[in-house]
């Protein structure tokens, strides 16, 4: 390691092999350019120099067919992997292309692809060539938008709940990887969107021009957010209760620790709660703090959230509007409000909408732990025949949990004690939470309006059965950085929902990943 705490990238990758819970089938996504070549060429070279038969090697190629030079380029990927022994697969991206968001889309779909082709090759892990140049590219362009500490690319992603991907190579330099590649008469091609300026980041490289944010302000940083996501996590456990779902109450116990702490934890507790895929920004989560610091019971909306404060606590209960209906059909599913996966194993084609909707209607089924994933989402327009209305039947059920220590008491006996218990046989924590009768009827009313139903042609009542629906956690179901685990982990709990995937990483140095 240099005095700078940048890694070269043979060592960066060789610690990374070292961190891995073995054994490990790893999946290196290639676009061509140098930074992905130089990851593979580098995980080779150090798998071969010590062979492990315990971690293998993939690789897979995404062709967003962008450009008429793609697909040549991705042959000339599957020919380098070929000169190596690795099983190589090519990804294309199907379907129009958005005339808008197009970086963010093509995001999206990538990843979706490599999961795929993780699945295909048996991989476990996938590893991408993100550098310490893309992390110092994100830290400016972020810091120009907010004046708010901010964190950069995280180096490991849980993606749809099913497969970490990693990025060993956010402490080298994107010039020493091409040094290496250049000793190894290895070549590389280049997109021309990177020296495309009408991207911000393309702007941002010229103005950096190789300086920028040092690995050990990097480092300081991520301890500090994720020493505040562990504190939000306790906070969660000690204080934050969930009735029928979907109506979040933080007891009043809760309302008086840390501001830092609190603000953190209730933005993202509001992005689950109202379906969003960010947490609240600086200037919502600062006017829910001042409500609460006010003392006196009110109410107030930000992010689809109704921040309800009473003499008992803080209620939280995605607001009744906005509430769009999506049609799922045979064998499909999506995700309905950015808060429920539903999957459709029927042969009809179901609608999912509000409760509060002025029609009869089948209830979603019980939850399920089982993973959803794929998603596919349409609006809707008409509305057909439906079924009427039963409980939504979620683990978290205070009818279901309430004999397990939480039946008579109060609020602080219940919620403020951290009455969290033990895990059940399916891994969920089982929570004292208060009494139905004991909540606030109107604000009940509210969370069980904006709970999903569902709409069919077919009427059968085996219909429920062949339904599955889950909790989706709009900012952390699709893509859970490192950085938001234990805070993840602890309201996956409160929800009774499955749990997350433990990191496939170990320890480098001492240090935990």
């Amino acid at each position: 390691m240099r005095p700078d705490g940048i890694l070269s990238p043979e060592t960066a990758t060789r610690r990374f092999l070292s961190s891995l819970d073995q054994p490990s089938r790893i999946l290196v996504a290639i676009s061509g350019g140098s930074d992905s070549t130089g990851l593979l060429i580098a995980l080779h070279d150090a798998l071969k120099a010590e062979p492990n038969p315990q971690i293998s090697l993939c690789a897979a190629t995404v062709d967003h067919a962008l450009r008429p030079q793609s697909a040549d380029e991705a042959r000339d990927v599957a020919a380098l992997c070929r000169s190596l022994d690795i099983p190589h697969v090519i990804k294309v991206w199907q379907g129009a292309k958005p005339k808008a968001g197009i970086m963010a889309a093509a995001r999206d779909a990538r990843y979706g692809l490599l999961a795929e082709a993780a699945l295909e090759l048996g991989a476990d892990i996938i590893v991408t060539g993100h550098t310490l140049d893309d992390q110092r590219e994100t830290f400016a362009m972020r810091g120009q938008r907010s004046a708010a500490t901010t964190t950069g690319i995280a180096d490991l992603v849980l993606f749809d709940r099913r497969i970490w991907i990693a990025r060993p190579l956010l402490s080298s330099l994107r010039a020493d990887i091409r040094s290496m590649l250049e000793l190894r008469g290895i070549g590389w091609s280049d997109d021309p969107s990177n020296e495309d300026v009408k991207y911000e980041r393309v702007r941002t490289r010229q103005a950096l021009a190789g300086e920028g944010i040092s690995v050990g302000e990097i480092e300081a940083m991520t301890a500090s957010r994720m020493a505040l996501d562990e504190a939000a996590a306790g906070w969660v456990d000690a204080h934050v209760d969930v009735h029928e779902g979907m109506l979040v109450r933080v007891g009043v116990a809760g309302l008086s620790v840390d501001r830092a702490v609190l603000g953190h934890g209730l933005a993202r507790l509001a992005a689950v709660t109202g379906g969003q895929a960010f947490a609240l920004g600086a200037e919502q989560i600062g006017a829910v703090l001042g409500l609460i610091e006010a003392g006196r019971p009110g109410r107030m909306t930000a992010g689809r959230v109704v921040f309800d404060l009473r003499r008992d606590g803080l209620y939280l209960a995605r607001e009744t509007r906005g509430l769009v209906p999506i049609a799922i059909g045979p064998g499909e599913h999506g995700v309905w409000d950015g808060r429920y996966m539903v999957a459709n194993g029927s042969g009809v084609e179901v609608t999912v909408m509000a409760a509060n909707a002025s029609h009869s209607l089948i209830p979603v089924p019980k939850l399920r732990s089982g993973d959803v994933t794929g998603i596919q989402q349409r609006r809707v327009g008409a509305v057909r025949d439906s079924f009427v209305p039963k409980d939504l039947g979620t683990l978290d059920s205070c009818d279901k949990h309430r004999n397990e220590g939480g039946e008579g008491r109060g609020a602080e006996a219940a919620g403020e004690q951290g009455s969290a218990g033990l895990p059940d046989e399916a891994g969920y924590k089982k929570r004292a939470t208060l009494p139905l009768e004991n909540l606030p009827k109107s604000t009940l009313a509210r969370a069980r309006a904006a709970q999903p139903h569902i709409l069919a042609a077919d009427l059968s009542p085996d219909l429920a059965d062949m339904l599955d629906v889950v909790p989706y956690f709009a900012p952390f179901d699709r893509f859970l950085t490192r950085l938001d685990v234990k805070f993840a982990t602890s309201l996956a709990a409160a929800f009774g929902t499955r749990p997350y995937p433990k990191p496939p990483l170990g320890l480098i140095d001492g240090k935990t990943i």
